[in-house]
């Protein structure tokens, strides 16, 4: 592990609805005092209660997108602005479904950035290669360059998190190597304008394959998908990084 914080993200992505800020309260309650950071990105209409549910827990509240504008006739989208003043914390910006269905480039995504940044929020900034890159043997030059790309002036460990995310493994089931994770997170660690910055992995992280991915070096954490909906599995998931 490095120097850099701890963090275990989820990203709720179009899942949850008022009862599920049930698995959130039961979240707070099962780490009281953790060992690393903890963060949920429900959908952005349950920001504001979520960030209720948890109040005063260890549990920090994100969305899962902003604009790069403060406000305007932007119909349907939300402000990083409006995030932080719903509660929000921290933002997924970049993510390879939004990437890939919304067409974002990275200088969209590093223009979003410096709207979190502005606005007091900590951008969780994702890079991520498709099964063809990694076939063609473009991984790195990928995943680097939409690093060098995505980073807006400024960013540092404490206003930015850097996720990888290999497209091909989110939601399939799949993981990369132990080998092909660390590669590529050395890889993003000698790249970074501040050493310290926090690398999660995501892509396919469950409770049963976290443990031995919190154990390459570089490696600070996990942004989880469909495995943080339930408080017992994320939780598992976040025990697993306490202990690494």
């Amino acid at each position: 592990m490095s120097h850099a914080c701890k963090l275990a993200a989820g990203n709720w992505k179009m899942n949850g609805l008022s009862a599920d800020l049930e698995q959130a309260r039961a979240l707070a309650a099962a780490f009281p005092d953790p060992k690393c950071g903890i963060l949920l990105c429900p959908p952005a209409t349950l920001i504001s209660a979520m960030a209720e549910a948890v109040s005063g827990s260890a549990v920090m509240v994100g969305g899962q997108d902003c604009h790069a504008q403060v406000a305007g006739a932007h119909t349907g989208d939300i402000s990083a602005h409006m995030l932080a003043d719903a509660g929000a914390r921290q933002v997924i910006l970049g993510h390879s479904e939004r990437r890939a269905d919304h067409a974002e480039t990275s200088a969209q995504v590093a223009a979003k950035a410096a709207a979190a940044h502005a606005a007091g929020l900590v951008a969780i900034i994702c890079v991520g290669e498709t099964e063809a890159e990694r076939d063609a043997g473009q991984t790195l030059e990928i995943v680097l360059s939409q690093l060098a790309h995505s980073l807006p002036d400024g960013a540092n460990s404490a206003n930015t998190v850097i996720a990888y995310e290999p497209v091909w493994a989110i939601g399939t089931g799949r993981t990369p190597t132990l080998d092909q994770i660390a590669e590529v997170h050395d890889a993003l660690r000698a790249k970074l304008p501040d050493a310290a910055m926090s690398l999660l992995y995501g892509g396919s992280v469950k409770p049963g394959n976290a443990a031995e991915i919190f154990a390459i070096a570089n490696v600070d954490g996990a942004l989880v998908g469909g495995a943080s909906l339930k408080a017992e599995d994320f939780g598992a998931i976040i025990a697993a990084l306490e202990g690494a």
